[in-house]
């Protein structure tokens, strides 16, 4: 049987979403624990794949298990994984269903502090540029919805046998106030590439400086190459919040 388990985790100490030699991700702690929970190799496919540093309030992952999944797995498994990350749900979906390729809408917010303090850093980002142009920054935003081709927004791929498809639709994107000196972007497309969504960012803050205009933004996008914009602000502050599917996924 297929399986979905949806959970939230703090970026901050992991390398990101998928498993590497040598260092500590968010996958292979929870193939590790389910693994040895189950009593067999568990293999997960997740939705997205953040990169390091990034945090999720929402992510989902699919793995097969031949067995009735017992009612107290959930609990048991929020024991034994280290307690950055939580386990919500673990449900039964259709054999078919992939985690990632069956997702329809992924949301991604931003938080971008203007106000120095320490007990922030970890989950937003202390942008020191005074003042910022929220207005023209919203404009440069709701341009990247005519777009397609996100190439210019993408690092590039290191296997060179990996085709690339950097093909994308967003459906929405702005800067909104989220409380004093706290500023939030949120974005939500059906795909995203490999630090896209910092990349973005990081563009459209050099809009709100007035360090590019925004007809030189919509340039960088129509470039569709990747050394045209290199601004990536950091990991901190970006969440993975939403991952939508179609309703027929359920057993």
């Amino acid at each position: 049987m297929r399986f979905f388990i949806e959970l939230a985790y703090n970026g901050k100490h992991f390398f990101g979403w998928q498993t590497q030699k040598k260092v500590s991700t968010v996958e292979e702690k929870l193939e590790y624990c389910l693994s040895k929970l189950l009593k067999t190799s568990i293999n997960i496919v997740g939705a997205s794949r953040t990169d390091k540093g990034v945090h999720a309030k929402q992510m989902f992952a699919h793995f097969d298990f031949e067995k009735e999944i017992k009612n107290n797995l959930v609990n048991r498994l929020n024991v034994f994984l280290p307690e950055s990350i939580k386990v919500f749900n673990i449900f039964p979906v259709k054999e078919n269903i992939h985690a990632r390729f069956d997702a329809i809408k992924r949301t991604y917010k931003y938080y971008l502090t203007q106000e120095k303090n320490p007990f922030n850093q970890d989950f937003s980002w202390y942008c020191f540029y005074h003042p910022l142009n929220i207005k023209k920054m919203n404009i440069a935003s709701k341009k990247l919805m005519e777009y397609k081709d996100f190439s210019s927004f993408c690092k590039k791929k290191t296997n060179k046998n990996e085709k690339e498809n950097n093909v994308c639709k967003i459906y929405h994107a702005d800067w909104s106030p989220e409380k004093k000196n706290v500023l939030c972007f949120t974005i939500e497309a059906n795909r995203f590439l490999r630090s896209m969504v910092r990349s973005i960012i990081g563009t459209l803050i050099d809009v709100g400086r007035n360090k590019i205009s925004i007809n030189e933004f919509i340039k960088i996008i129509e470039l569709k190459n990747s050394n045209s914009c290199k601004i990536i602000v950091p990991a901190c502050g970006l969440f993975l919040t939403q991952i939508l599917y179609p309703e027929d996924i359920f057993l």
